[in-house]
C-alpha cells in the first residue's frame, strides 16, 4: 500500500505538502495539487478509514448544493438523495447547505458567492451552461473549493466530476423508440426546457441525430421552450398543436410533461400523437398506464443528488478523486408494462 513518504518522494514534495492535499489543509498550488492527486491515484493511495473519520469530525466541513428549483418534480427525487447524504455525512460532523433556484445564470453566479461568503469547502453544482458559470466554477477550483456537477454538465470548465444521465445517448435512446413505435409519415414536435441547460440540448442534439440517421419518416416540426414549467408548457404545446394540426409526435425532453399531456388531452389527440418523455414521477406512471405516453426513459435521479455529493465528500477528505470522470447512470426504459 502506497505511503505518504513515497507520494512526496515521487512528486519532489514535503510529506507535509502531501499532507496538505490529501487532507485539503491549506493552501497548495493547484499545478503541485494536480500533480500529488494524480500520483496518489497512480499508487492506488487509501488513507486510514478509522483516521478519515476523526479528521473529518475535527475538520467541520462545510459543502453547498445548488440544484434547480423544485416546480419540476424531477428534482424532487434529486432532494431525497441529497438529504439521504445531507444525513449520513452529520455523522463526520460535515454540514451540507442547499439552495434551489431557477435556471437563471445571475440567480446561480448570486448563490455561488453566497455560499463563499459561508466559507464552504465544496459545492455540487447542477449548472446552467453559460461562460460565467464556466469562470466561476475555475476560478472556485484556483481558489480550493473544488466543484461536482450534477443533473447537467457544462463546457470548459475544471469541475472534478460529472453526476448524470450522458443525455446525448438519452435523446439518441428516445429517437429509436419514437423510430420503433411509429410507422409511416411522422410530424415531430420537440419540446424542451432551455437552450440555457446542457442536459436539454444534448437530448435535443441526440435525438435529432438519431433520426436523421435511421428514421427518415420522422420530421421535426417544431421546437419549442417550455421552461420546465408545467403551465407554459401546457399553453405552448396546445398553442404548437392548434398551428400545427399534422404533428402525430411529441417529444419531451426536459419538464413539463404533465402540463404538455394535459394540453394534448385537451386537443382531443391523445388517440393520433405518439408521446415519448423522461422520468417517471406519479403523475408521467399514470400517463404511461392510460397510454398517453407511449414510453418515458429514466435517469435514476436519487443517485445523482447521493453520489455527487459523495464523490465531493471524498475528494475533500481524502484526495480521491472518482474513478471516472464522467459518472453515467444507467438509460432506464420504461412502458406500461414495466413501470
Amino acid at each position: 500500500m502506497a505511503t505518504i513518504k513515497e507520494i512526496a518522494e515521487l512528486a519532489g514534495v514535503s510529506r507535509g505538502t502531501v499532507d496538505r492535499v490529501l487532507n485539503n489543509r491549506g493552501s497548495v498550488r493547484a499545478k503541485t495539487a494536480e500533480k500529488i492527486l494524480e500520483i496518489a491515484k497512480a499508487l492506488d493511495y487509501k488513507p486510514n478509514k478509522a483516521g478519515l473519520t476523526l479528521a473529518a469530525q475535527k475538520r467541520r466541513l462545510k459543502l453547498g448544493v445548488i440544484i434547480f428549483e423544485n416546480s419540476n418534480p424531477f428534482f424532487d427525487e434529486v432532494m431525497k438523495g441529497v438529504r439521504y447524504q445531507q444525513q449520513r455525512l452529520n455523522g463526520y460532523n460535515c454540514s451540507v447547505l442547499v439552495r434551489q433556484i431557477s435556471q437563471n445564470v445571475r440567480q446561480q453566479l448570486a448563490a455561488i458567492d453566497d455560499f463563499v461568503s459561508q466559507e464552504v469547502h465544496g459545492i455540487v453544482l447542477a449548472p446552467c451552461n453559460a461562460p460565467e458559470i464556466a469562470r466561476k466554477i475555475n476560478e472556485l477550483y484556483d481558489m480550493g473549493i473544488p466543484v461536482v456537477t450534477a443533473n447537467t454538465d457544462i463546457d470548459h470548465s475544471r469541475r472534478i466530476a460529472y453526476v448524470g444521465s450522458n443525455y446525448f445517448l438519452a435523446g439518441e435512446t428516445a429517437g429509436g423508440l419514437m423510430g420503433l413505435m411509429t410507422k409511416g409519415d411522422i410530424h415531430a414536435g420537440i419540446v424542451i426546457g432551455s437552450r440555457q441547460i446542457l442536459c436539454h440540448t444534448d437530448r435535443l442534439a441526440g435525438f435529432q441525430s438519431c433520426v436523421e440517421k435511421k428514421y427518415p419518416h420522422i420530421h421535426i416540426t417544431s421546437i419549442i421552450e417550455n421552461q420546465d414549467d408545467d403551465v407554459e408548457s401546457f399553453h405552448l404545446t396546445e398553442k404548437l398543436l392548434q398551428e400545427n394540426p399534422q404533428i402525430n409526435a411529441l417529444y419531451f425532453a426536459a419538464g413539463g410533461v404533465y402540463g404538455g399531456c394535459r394540453a394534448v388531452i385537451a386537443q382531443n389527440r391523445q388517440h393520433t400523437v405518439t408521446v415519448i418523455a423522461h422520468d417517471k414521477m406519479d403523475k408521467i406512471r399514470s400517463f404511461i398506464r392510460d397510454g398517453i405516453i407511449s414510453a418515458t426513459i429514466c435517469q435514476q435521479p436519487f443517485i445523482q443528488g447521493s453520489k455527487s455529493l459523495d464523490i465531493l465528500f471524498n475528494y475533500l477528505m481524502a484526495g480521491e478523486l472518482p474513478d471516472k470522470e464522467l459518472n453515467f447512470v444507467a438509460v432506464d426504459i420504461r412502458i406500461a408494462e414495466n413501470v
